[in-house]
């Protein structure tokens, strides 16, 4: 059986002055939408994430906004929701047992970003069993200011993640390429 995992999609995640200086893929949250709605249509299993960040000047704080759900993913009554303050969606919530326990053994996984949460979940949903499909542009990710004091652009840093999640520990699709196949 498959599942929707969508993590971390919360409106502060629209703050670029927090995460860097240009984030990638805008049309993300939308692409997030457009699963979550054909999985309801499907009446298939759907699993929200929220991050609830320990760090009071995080947008994604419980105490702020931010920390809010995105309005294109807005869960409904009967979508559980797992609450996590570290990266993995599978730390410190019961998201494995309560997948386990509906016998889903392949998960579609959007959100964001996919240098923090998105890799980690990824890489931890393969290596405990499970078959993944990370939706490309489902994702995105911000820009980063390396070890070597360098710039990396938000493309360099999302593509080098894309590249290292293929083959092992995910299958790389887009929407429309995954709505196609699950319709098929």
């Amino acid at each position: 059986m498959t599942a929707l995992l969508l993590i971390d999609i919360q409106r502060g995640l629209q703050e670029m002055e927090y995460y860097g200086t240009e984030r990638n893929n805008p049309e993300a949250e939308e692409n997030c939408g457009r699963l979550l709605s054909y999985f309801r249509k499907k009446q298939l299993p759907i699993f929200h994430v929220k991050h609830n960040s320990t760090n009071l000047s995080s947008p994604l704080h419980p105490s702020k906004m931010g920390n809010d759900f995105h309005p294109e993913v807005q869960p409904i009554i009967n979508e559980p929701i797992f609450e996590k303050t570290v990266n993995s969606a599978f730390i410190g919530t019961d998201l494995e047992a309560r997948l386990k326990a509906q016998g889903i053994s392949d998960l579609v996984i959007a959100g964001l970003t996919i240098e923090h949460c998105i890799s980690t979940s990824v890489r931890m949903a393969s290596n405990l069993g499970f078959n993944v499909v990370l939706v490309s542009d489902a994702t995105a990710a911000f820009d980063k200011i390396g070890y070597d004091g360098n710039t990396y652009s938000a493309d360099v840093i999302f593509h080098a993640e894309l590249a290292n999640l293929k083959d092992e520990f995910a299958q790389i699709m887009n929407t429309q390429t995954l709505l196609n196949n699950l319709t098929n």
